[in-house]
């Protein structure tokens, strides 16, 4: 696991980890190599840095009555697109194509990240997050985690905190 500076982070960082060094939040970055063979990337990262796969959480765009919406839930787990469009008020959810996603969020699906997006989409992260002293995601590539604090992924995305993961 290569661990960064924040000067290091903010010279050669995604726009996430930028994000986060210009907020001043606290966080950890975890690289790890990536294997394009492997079948779920968010369980690739929590083997590879050998946590927990209810601590790894991956980030995934759904497309709520017409709006792009992210929803972040543990990689143990899968998205429950049902209680996400619940969260934001709405009536239907599908995953978005993964073109727009990538296009919206400036991030490579695999690699997309809840900071640091292109354009901010409304987040909703799954309250299972708040049971943990830190979390990791994305930090905006595969084989690049960050680990924050859930309180400091939801002050930055301002996200609402939300039952949206199923077991």
């Amino acid at each position: 696991m290569a661990k960064k500076t924040k000067k290091q982070q903010q010279q050669g960082g995604t726009p996430a980890t930028v994000a986060l060094t210009t907020a001043c939040v606290d966080f950890t970055v975890h690289a790890y190599d990536h294997d394009p063979s492997h079948p779920s990337y968010g369980e690739e990262a929590a083997e590879a840095m050998g946590v927990s796969p209810e601590r790894v959480f991956k980030t995934l765009v759904a497309d709520v009555d017409g709006a792009l919406v992210v929803g972040v839930v543990p990689v143990a787990g899968s998205l429950d697109l049902k209680a996400l469009a619940t969260a934001v008020g709405g009536k239907r959810a599908a995953m978005a194509d993964p073109t727009l996603a990538e296009r919206t969020t400036g991030y490579v699906r695999g690699g997309i990240s809840p900071l640091g997006q292109r354009k901010k989409l409304r987040t909703v992260l799954d309250e299972s997050a708040s049971s943990h002293a830190t979390i990791c995601v994305s930090a905006g590539r595969r084989g690049l985690e960050v680990e924050l604090s859930p309180e400091d992924l939801t002050k930055l995305t301002e996200a609402i905190l939300a039952p949206i993961a199923r077991a």
